[in-house]
């Protein structure tokens, strides 16, 4: 029987990043919620292990056999050490390529989720969040989509602060971002952060509040990206400008930028108007929290 998993969306609300340490990478800081919208991962039957890409997304996606929903499946056989069935992966490519969102990681770690139970493997929650660290730096918060302070490179998870009910629009111009040339800028420019996680409330009661601490942090890659794409920028500029939005920033390293407001009528009325406005790009009313159920 076909099974599937949902791939949430990531939201970087805040991301602090430091200078890069001995080993090459940048160590971060991160408060990180997950969208009711993602992409879809499914199985099909199949006599060898293989990938099939569809949805309004699956054509920016270039090199399919390096795809992370295959290299999360080949890693998970590789752990089970011993023969498994032949399985099928059906991706369904709803949110936008390299823009921020974490989408490959949420894929790969909706894929880890499923093929596990789908094909019976006894591998626990520990190893399945190595696996999914181990295949990029968003992986271990992406495998349950579950808020989260990130830090380190991303693979050491706490809790996050109680998150209110989220309203929000995403808006990307439909343009891809490269971590590696944002990440190239930032070091250039040298504006590196603190990554000490902040002081916060154990909870927020609601969006205003959260708003207005988000306020005071901030994600240090936004000028490297806006820089990179200065389309950003435009779409940042017109989310601040608009009366609905509590705060505006882009998530990850771009291109999406996402608006917090103070409900769904708020965040409705926003999307609406930006459709109108902006025909051409991705436009998309969400909450955020998480984690959000499987489909059925």
């Amino acid at each position: 029987m076909a099974r599937a998993a949902f791939a949430p969306a990531k939201v970087n609300l805040f991301l602090h990043v430091g200078a890069p340490a001995a080993a090459g990478y940048h160590p971060i800081c991160s408060l990180m919620a997950f969208a009711d919208v993602g992409d879809r991962v499914s199985t099909f039957e199949a006599e060898a292990l293989a990938l099939r890409v569809v949805g309004p997304f699956a054509h920016d996606l270039t090199d399919q056999n390096d795809n992370l929903v295959l290299r999360a499946a080949r890693a998970l056989i590789a752990e089970a050490r011993r023969p498994v069935a032949p399985v099928g992966l059906r991706l369904d490519k709803r949110l936008p390529v390299a823009s921020g969102l974490g989408g490959g990681s949420s894929d790969a770690g909706a894929a880890l989720r499923l093929l596990r139970e789908a094909l019976g493997l006894s591998i626990d929650n520990d190893r399945l969040a190595v696996l999914a660290g181990s295949l990029g730096s968003d992986g271990a918060a992406c495998l349950w989509g579950a808020p989260a302070i990130a830090e380190g490179r991303g693979e050491r998870l706490a809790a996050a602060p109680g998150l209110p009910p989220l309203d929000a629009v995403l808006v990307n111009p439909r343009i891809g971002v490269s971590t590696a040339e944002v990440y190239r800028r930032f070091d250039a420019e040298g504006r590196f952060g603190d990554v000490a996680p902040p002081m916060a409330p154990e909870a927020f009661e609601d969006a205003v509040e959260l708003a207005a601490w988000l306020a005071g942090q901030r994600n240090d890659l936004e000028a490297a990206a806006i820089a990179v794409a200065p389309i950003v920028g435009t779409v940042l500029d017109t989310l601040a400008g608009e009366g609905e939005s509590l705060l505006a920033r882009v998530s990850g390293s771009g291109a999406t930028c996402f608006a917090l407001c103070a409900g769904d009528i708020e965040a409705e009325g926003l999307a609406e108007r930006l459709e109108a406005m902006a025909p051409d790009w991705w436009v998309q009313r969400c909450r955020l929290g998480g984690p959000w159920p499987d489909p059925e």
